[in-house]
């Protein structure tokens, strides 16, 4: 193992994904294998250089692994995906994140969110309803139970349609949530 492998292990997971390209890369590959290339297609703002170097380190921290390989004009081309629960900040990972990881996490998370939103009323023509973009809140009560089996049918529901291969008919779309106790 070389150093930069030694350097990727010794970092948290917390650690790693407090960088915005790596945050983006890990945001792309959720639900799909991609190539280089493809991660660049979808992050063409990233420098393809700067691109390498951080899947390398997210593969060397084991975040990342390779699914496939292909042969291209000869070279190898490599397809990578997460790792199982790659992106997924284990309980152990929260209990050893200081505060100000936490806040840095949070920020991050927000920021990808504004840029996003920001992205979406860029566009020459935007329609609220007919994109079905919304945002909002919802306080309601609930045990510990409850909100376990609602967490539940949430991820089921969700897990289904991130299933979904891209189609002349579907659109990519986002959906957000944050779940918070009240204080």
């Amino acid at each position: 193992m070389n150093s930069s492998d030694d350097k990727a292990k010794r970092k948290s997971k917390a650690e790693l994904l407090l960088h915005p390209v790596r945050l983006k890369i890990i945001q792309s590959l959720i639900g799909r294998q991609l190539t280089i290339q493809q991660l660049n297609e979808r992050m063409p703002e990233t420098p393809q250089a700067t691109l390498y170097r951080q899947v390398k380190l997210l593969q060397d921290s084991g975040l990342l692994r390779v699914v496939e390989h292909h042969q291209v004009r000869g070279t190898v081309e490599r397809v990578f995906a997460l790792a199982e629960f790659g992106a997924d900040l284990t309980p152990e990972d929260m209990r050893h994140a200081s505060r100000e990881q936490h806040m840095q996490l949070f920020m991050q998370f927000i920021a990808l969110l504004l840029g996003d939103y920001g992205a979406y009323l860029e566009r020459d023509t935007i329609d609220m309803e007919k994109d079905m973009v919304s945002y909002r809140q919802a306080g309601f009560f609930a045990s510990d139970d409850e909100v376990r089996e609602l967490l539940r049918k949430l991820s089921s529901a969700i897990a289904e349609v991130m299933a979904n291969e891209p189609a002349p008919h579907r659109r990519k779309r986002t959906l957000t949530s944050i779940l918070l106790p009240d204080s």
